[in-house]
């Protein structure tokens, strides 16, 4: 009876797809990169490994990543929390979750995401109608990107998982547009053995974005003047995207572990400039490694992100993202984990120092016996 739950989730996963990119009228329209602020990862342990995580996620940040490794957290109430900047501080990211075990086989999370960019200056009324310049009229406003995840996760036999996400999507720029956007996830995880295996699947039903205008005549006006097209109301879909992950223990000696991980990222909006091109159907590979010291001292290090790009002058040119971590645990309580993204620069990604907390809050017994 589970066999043919997992068989029916995993059917409904790719008939949808296949269905979507044959029937919808609506797919030569989709922007490409929609949502992508809910694709730059969280928590600075995955960071580190280049984001290879949908396999390993056990943690609060499973409700981002895979939420059926929600079931794997060591406490009854975890927190993640994660902070970083980017473009030389210009831009915010946040990250805040929390997982609660409900009994030995379900648990629940939520998560909220926030990438945004404050005090931008309005300048569409620092000269008056009579062309004369006055900085007093300049305003600032925020443009933000919000996600809410709400997360379910429940054991169906010993070794497999099944973990689903609700999320809501906030997206803002000023008091002037907005949007609002609903999309569900799931994923599994599977044991056999010393591997680990997941599948996730993103944005699975599509996620849709309504969004809005509230522009005054004055503001129109400046448009118009600027020769801008003034925005009207319209919905923007997110194509559903799927992760296949394998990651695997080895045991030195008693004190001594190396994890490592394996992720294909496959998109399903169009040709990407990645290491695997297709239409509409791209792959990008991500593979980190975790070696640490009686469950207490990490050090990550992973690649990712292939890109191929052309610049002025040059034809085309390629690059590859190297990350690197390390980690501390204290007490099985609180773990302090840092990430630097695209070491040495050798890619076009975001750099940044990243760094994330998590906290147990009252162990579990099963853990404490352990």
């Amino acid at each position: 009876m589970q066999n043919s739950k997992i068989s029916l989730v995993l059917a409904f996963l790719f008939i949808h797809l296949a269905v979507f990119q044959t029937i919808s009228p609506v797919v030569a329209q989709t922007p490409k990169y929609s949502n992508e602020f809910l694709s730059i990862g969280v928590g600075a342990r995955a960071l580190g490994m280049s984001n290879a995580f949908i396999s390993i996620a056990g943690d609060a940040t499973a409700g981002y990543w895979n939420p059926a490794g929600l079931l794997k957290i060591e406490s009854n109430i975890q927190v993640a929390l994660m902070h970083t900047e980017y473009f030389a501080g210009i831009a915010q990211y946040d990250y805040g979750s929390m997982a609660f075990n409900i009994d030995e086989i379900s648990a629940l999370g939520f998560s909220y995401l926030r990438f945004g960019v404050d005090d931008i200056p309005n300048t569409t009324e620092l000269i008056d109608s009579e062309g004369n310049i006055n900085y007093d009229r300049i305003q600032s406003f925020s443009a933000s990107d919000n996600a809410f995840i709400f997360s379910y996760a429940r054991r169906l036999k010993d070794n497999l998982d099944l973990g689903v996400n609700a999320k809501i999507i906030r997206r803002t720029a000023g008091s002037f547009a907005g949007a609002w956007g609903f999309g569900l996830d799931a994923g599994i995880q599977y044991q056999m053995d010393e591997w680990n295996f997941a599948l996730m699947g993103r944005d699975i039903t599509s996620t849709f974005n309504a969004w809005s205008y509230d522009l005054d005549d004055a503001m129109r006006e400046v448009f118009t003047l600027t020769g801008n097209e003034i925005p009207e109301n319209s919905l923007e879909i997110t194509l559903p995207r799927f992760i296949i992950g394998a990651s695997r223990s080895f045991f030195f000696t008693e004190t001594f572990e190396m994890l490592a991980s394996v992720d294909l990222n496959i998109t399903t909006d169009g040709k990407r400039n990645v290491l695997i091109k297709g239409d509409p159907i791209s792959i990008d590979p991500a593979m980190g490694v975790e070696l640490n010291y009686n469950q207490l001292i990490f050090l990550r290090a992973g690649m990712g992100n292939y890109q191929q790009y052309s610049t002025p002058g040059e034809k085309f040119r390629r690059s590859i993202q190297f990350n690197m971590g390390v980690g501390v645990v204290i007490r099985d309580i609180l773990a302090l984990d840092y990430a630097l993204t695209d070491l040495g620069d050798n890619s076009i990604a975001l750099y940044s120092n990243i760094f994330s907390l998590r906290f147990n809050i009252n162990r579990r017994e099963d853990q404490l016996n352990d």
